[in-house]
């Protein structure tokens, strides 16, 4: 599993049974999504990521990794962190080349 940059990299400790790796990791840090999803879909079957806008700025279906968007008040890794148990329990029914929301939407 690949963290996006926006996801607190101290969220992968959380997440255990799964080897994550977050982007600047894998060397990837400078990619613009498009471009990160095509190199991400041979090395991981999933990213995770807080990009609520990524499903709607790239044809998700041309890409072979399934796509998890946490949805958070914030970024930050305490409100990630009670998102892990259903993230946790998605992981196993993703499908590639499809957006799976983890987490309320949030109203303002």
């Amino acid at each position: 599993m690949l963290l996006d940059e926006c996801v607190d990299r101290r969220l992968a400790a959380d997440i255990r049974g799964h080897d994550v790796k977050t982007v600047p990791e894998a060397g990837w840090a400078a990619l613009k999504n498009g471009d990160l999803l095509s190199r991400a879909q041979h090395e991981f079957d999933a990213l995770v990521t807080t990009d609520r806008n990524l499903p709607f700025q790239q044809d998700l279906s041309r890409f072979s990794i399934a796509i998890i968007v946490l949805r958070a008040p914030s970024n930050r890794v305490v409100d990630l962190r009670r998102l892990v148990p259903e993230l946790l329990a998605a992981l196993p029914v993703t499908r590639r080349g499809v957006v799976t929301w983890v987490g309320a939407e949030q109203r303002a």
